[in-house]
């Protein structure tokens, strides 16, 4: 007998059925010769600091910093029976090996081996390492296991990584926290350089001084030219003086025929972007959306950095050009230039996102809008990523009038090629982006050509400061970041900051810790992350510590450095952060605010709620006797549903008894939903709630 260990319960469903271990169980299936069980994320992490010594549970400057001698870890404490249920399979005198089926990557390696070194097994165990839910795929990966032991590289770069993200954000906040003796300032290797990013882009637009400027534009009849700039209207008035109802003669003439190549394929974070463009989705509603298609078998695995395929899919790529036709309700032949989209050098974990050969049979009409778009998404980038080059031909004219120049450009199309899908997909969304103006083509120009009469006139216009971050540019931002200093990297796993996968949950997190606000589609910085920004060293703000990170995670993963060196350099750096700040008297109204936020009253005895770091409270908790009201933010209603309970929602509950939140997710149908939700408290030990549908279909879902 085999047992298998997926990540999650849906993947080990799909592993299952295609080994024919049908039999249900409690926390696992059975048949076949094989038992497939599944963890739910992360059964095993580390543990907290006050697990090494009680006064850690007392945040003081004087123990800083914390590094362990001897890792400790522990069950977490809401996935103990799934965990229960994988330490008696591992025991199971009828259990010979096993196989690891978590996510083919680092933190898939760390999730499996912490379960089973903490289960105490040592039975064999071969990898599965696979990039799609389709039988196919499934079939071929049980035939080529590996050893485990061809990955424990890639598990010690996992481990270090864990255990120093774990270092720097224990270490990190407990300092700026003490320093500023007031609400919680939670600091990280990737957090914060992100923040940072969002907190220089503010600096850079209230700092923006706008400027006017004047142009001059001359009607030439078929077209139009324009001036240079002037700084002064009076310039530019005198020459429009000079130039309206007078001659435009052409002074030369330039064309250049050009190519735009197919775009590349999906990436996680660049179908983030799109969607984000197309649809306003968040970072982390795109990534559920995709999430849920891969369990259903209808895209390939979604946490890619990938925007390539290697070389043995080539003979399928005409077919699944076939299927993202239908899925888009083409018809035709659509050119399949396989070779343009391959390169096994810049596959890692997982080649780009896909359409499976499943989503050509599924009914799409029962998916979820959501679902649904961002399966057409990954389509069409398809048919486009394998198409023919878009041609064009640029003009550039220069007349003279006035005794000034005068620029006039144009643009003609000489074949669509891949930009003929992306229109015809485009021209069906409700909501059409907005898309870059060309220029409309030029008549045939010849130099000394006149135009009389030409008529002038004078426009107005001034300097525009940078944009706010959406969630799109920001995730461009965080991927891009420090580039020059990845660039120097060879064979690194990613660049820039965090990975495809975590990117949406560190937006989210910056939110929720009051560090940026959602202003309509913009991310902004509140005061109090301006202020963290302000007194961080550049160490720690930076993305080059990313950067250094990953080169040594490399090495680690290749076997070039030892764990044990890295995980040293980690302490010394931290040791060096809080010596850097000894004695140091900080001041910040914004960071170091020692009352709670307080964020309604209190439906059983009137006082206020306050928020704290697990829970919304009632001011009265702790008094005899206590009012023991608490809006805990781990409660499974709402983790359940893959919600955070914000402030925001927390608020809403406490003054109107109820609120409307979208993407709820189901667990037992696998779609997200929106319901109002509904406090239901009735006085006892814990809060409870309910929910509550209107008719009306999801919007946007």
């Amino acid at each position: 007998m085999r047992l298998v260990i997926a990540e999650k319960p849906s993947v080990a469903m799909n592993l299952a059925k295609v080994l024919g271990a049908g039999a249900r169980r409690d926390g696992y299936t059975e048949g076949g010769g094989w038992l497939v069980s599944w963890c739910v994320g992360h059964l095993v992490d580390l543990a907290n600091a006050d697990a090494y010594d009680p006064r850690y549970s007392k945040w003081a400057y004087e123990d800083l910093p914390i590094i362990p001698r001897q890792w400790q870890y522990g069950v977490l404490p809401n996935t103990k029976k799934q965990f229960d249920t994988l330490a008696e399979l591992m025991k199971r005198p009828d259990v010979e090996s096993l196989v690891c089926a978590t996510d083919a990557g680092r933190e898939g390696e760390l999730i499996f081996r912490l379960v089973y070194q903490r289960a105490g097994c040592t039975k064999p165990v071969q990898r599965l390492w696979i990039s799609s839910m389709e039988e196919s795929a499934i079939r071929r990966g049980f035939d080529t296991l590996a050893d485990s032991a061809s990955y424990d590289n890639l598990y010690a770069a996992a481990l270090c990584r864990s255990q120093a993200d774990w270092l720097v954000g224990i270490n990190a906040t407990r300092l700026f926290t003490t320093l500023y003796q007031g609400r919680t300032l939670n600091v990280g290797r990737v957090l914060t350089p992100t923040l940072a990013l969002l907190v220089e882009r503010e600096e850079a637009i209230t700092g923006f001084k706008r400027t006017k400027f004047y142009t001059v534009e001359l009607d030439c009849g078929d077209f139009r030219a324009v001036s240079d700039r002037f700084s002064k209207k009076t310039d530019a008035d005198k020459l429009r003086m000079a130039c309206d109802g007078g001659s435009a003669v052409v002074r030369s003439v330039e064309r250049k025929e050009k190519s735009e190549r197919p775009p590349k394929l999906y990436d996680l974070t660049t179908l983030q972007r799109e969607a984000n463009r197309l649809f306003d989705y968040t970072a982390q509603q795109t990534l559920d959306y995709v999430q849920l298609l891969y369990e259903k078998k209808l895209a390939t695995y979604p946490r890619t950095d990938s925007r390539y395929l290697t070389s043995d899919m080539v003979e399928k790529v005409p077919d699944l050009c076939a299927v993202a036709a239908g899925v888009l309700g083409l018809s035709g032949e659509y050119p399949a230039n396989a070779a343009q989209v391959v390169n096994d050098a810049k596959v890692s974990d997982h080649h780009a996102l896909l359409p499976t050969v499943e989503a050509g049979r599924a009914d799409l009409a029962t998916l979820p809008t959501g679902e649904r778009n961002i399966l057409q998404m990954i389509a069409v980038r398809l048919l486009c990523a394998v198409g023919e080059a878009h041609t064009y031909t640029e003009s550039a004219a220069v007349l003279e009038c006035g005794g000034a120049p005068f620029t006039a450009k144009g643009r003609t199309t000489l074949a669509q090629g891949w930009k003929a899908v992306e229109s015809a997909y485009l021209t069906t969304l409700k909501r059409k982006p907005k898309q870059e103006e060309q220029a409309p083509p030029l008549p045939e120009l010849s130099e000394g050509q006149r135009f009389d009469s030409a008529a002038a006139a004078l426009h107005e216009g001034a300097t525009a400061p940078p944009a706010r971050f959406t969630e799109d540019t920001l995730l461009a931002a965080m991927e891009h970041a420090s580039a020059e200093d990845f660039a120097k990297l060879e064979d690194v796993e990613r660049v820039g900051l965090g990975t495809p996968a975590t990117r949406a949950g560190m937006i989210e997190r910056l939110v929720r810790s009051g560090f940026a606000e959602r202003q309509k589609k913009r991310l902004v910085p509140t005061q109090k992350g301006m202020e963290l920004i302000h007194v961080m060293p550049d160490q720690l703000k930076s993305a080059k510590l990313t950067a250094q990170w990953e080169e040594k995670l490399g090495e680690v993963e290749r076997g070039q450095l030892a764990p044990s060196e890295f995980m040293a350099g980690i302490a010394e750096m931290l040791t060096g952060l809080v010596k850097a700040y000894a004695g140091t008297q900080a001041a910040s109204a914004a960071l170091s605010g020692t009352g709670r936020t307080g964020v309604g009253v209190c439906p059983r005895c009137g006082k206020n709620v306050v928020e704290g770091k697990k829970s919304f409270f009632c001011e009265g908790y702790h008094d005899t006797p206590s009012c023991g009201f608490a809006m805990w933010k781990n409660d499974r209603f709402f983790t359940g549903k893959r919600k955070e309970l914000t402030q925001k929602i927390a608020a809403a509950l406490l003054k109107n008894g109820r609120v409307k939140v979208t993407g709820l997710f189901s667990e037992k149908k696998g779609v997200l939903y929106d319901a109002t939700i509904v406090l239901d408290d009735d006085g006892g030990k814990y809060v409870h709630y309910k929910l509550e549908f209107n008719n009306k279909p999801r919007k946007g879902t």
